[in-house]
């Protein structure tokens, strides 16, 4: 029988990031003493509230198939969330939520593009954008932001990468792979460029809201004419320290969501009805849990950043938010240990896991391919511990 795969898979690339937290897991199981800092997922347990709030649902037996686009009383507290943090008003029937906001993101685009439509993705980038671009049958098209930029397009890129063909931009604010943040004012020189295009929309992943050192989170869709153009992405992963539980959610135009909750009910459903209610109390209860999550990693940014800043060869920004470090490590590229070259991120990765003992990710991946990511959501001992073999190694390539 012949093996074929379709051409939609063969198109793919395997996520880099889980890639290298397999190898990372294959080392530890050898009993060798791995820091795994590729991984972006943080480090801190779910809250007891929202706990407890599942296992009501267990009690209460909740555990029948849930409405395809979620609970009413669930799309009801993400409509009051977004009201009463990001002053966006939203109906239940203009949010739907999915098995987290990868699926979210996955329901929008192809629910939008169209083969041959153009998809601008700012880089760097989160690996799996342009990888969902192209299942969708769409064309990603790149526009770089380098470290000098603190890894942010201007308007006039982004002007210059519209043609024709464009169908949407994916902005991640605050991003993942660089922790940058787009400010209101630079949101509305990016909203300008959009509202002089008929017909352009924008999906707006804002996962890492919450996890931001700016003092206030702001939206592309509280821009005025913005909020008929822009498909907003968000779920308790980040915030809430609920990664396992999968939710994520769209808010946007109800004729998008409505084609989304076409698309989710044939090939998956409404999401899992007890994560649906740990959700619910995430986003109803006390905000207390974030506030202090985000204090701790803030703390580890500043010492993430101070520590790599101290390693020569390396050069570094700091991040306004999320969890994660992109420094530039361009110039160890054509060094050696003496027995191998580093030709590029991808090679130094691999170099730091073999010979210190510490899992990051190239940047190629990422479309930052002179830079590689640390995620700092993990504890300070564990920050110290691998810069100082991050150090130590980087210190033997001449």
């Amino acid at each position: 029988m012949a093996q074929h795969i379709s051409s939609r898979v063969r198109n793919l690339s395997p996520s880099a990031t889980l890639e290298m937290s397999r190898k990372s897991g294959e080392l530890k199981a050898q009993g060798i003493d791995v820091i795994n800092l590729s991984i972006g997922e943080p480090d801190f347990n779910t809250p007891q509230a929202i706990k407890d709030a599942a296992v009501q649902a267990l009690e209460n037996n909740v555990t029948k198939y849930s409405p395809v686009p979620g609970f009413a009383p669930l799309r009801q507290a993400i409509a009051d969330k977004l009201l009463h943090e990001n002053n966006l008003h939203y109906l239940p029937e203009e949010i739907m939520v999915s098995s987290g906001a990868k699926q979210s993101i996955c329901n929008a685009l192809l629910a939008l593009v169209d083969e041959g439509d153009e998809v601008i993705i700012p880089a760097p980038y989160w690996v799996s954008y342009p990888q969902m671009v192209k299942i969708a049958g769409g064309k990603p098209v790149f526009v770089d932001a380098p470290i000098e930029q603190d890894f942010k397009i201007t308007p006039a890129q982004l002007e210059a990468a519209i043609t024709p063909k464009t169908r949407l931009m994916i902005l991640c604010s605050p991003s993942n792979p660089s922790g940058a943040v787009y400010s209101a004012q630079e949101l509305e020189g990016l909203a300008k460029v959009f509202l002089s295009h008929e017909d352009l929309l924008v999906l707006s992943d804002e996962i890492y809201e919450h996890i931001n050192y700016t003092g206030a989170h702001a939206s592309i869709a509280a821009v005025p004419g913005m909020r008929e153009r822009t498909v907003i992405i968000n779920g308790v992963s980040k915030a809430y320290a609920m990664t396992g539980w999968r939710i994520g959610f769209i808010a946007g135009p109800k004729w998008i969501v409505s084609a989304c909750n076409t698309l989710q009910g044939q090939y998956t459903g409404g999401p899992c009805s007890i994560s649906q209610k740990a959700a619910q109390a995430a986003w109803s209860g006390s905000q207390d849990c974030v506030e202090q999550m985000r204090q701790a990693f803030q703390r580890r940014r500043d010492l993430t950043v101070r520590l790599i800043k101290e390693i020569p060869g390396l050069v570094a920004n700091e991040p306004q938010g999320a969890f994660y470090l992109l420094p530039k490590c361009s110039s160890f590229y054509g060094k050696s240990d003496g027995s191998r070259v580093i030709n590029s991120s991808s090679d130094l990765a691999m170099y730091l896991l073999e010979e210190a003992h510490v899992a990051i990710v190239g940047g190629e991946s990422f479309g930052a391919p002179d830079c590689f990511r640390i995620s700092y959501a993990a504890s300070e001992e564990e920050i110290k511990e691998a810069s100082a073999r991050i150090k130590a190694a980087l210190a033997k390539l001449k």
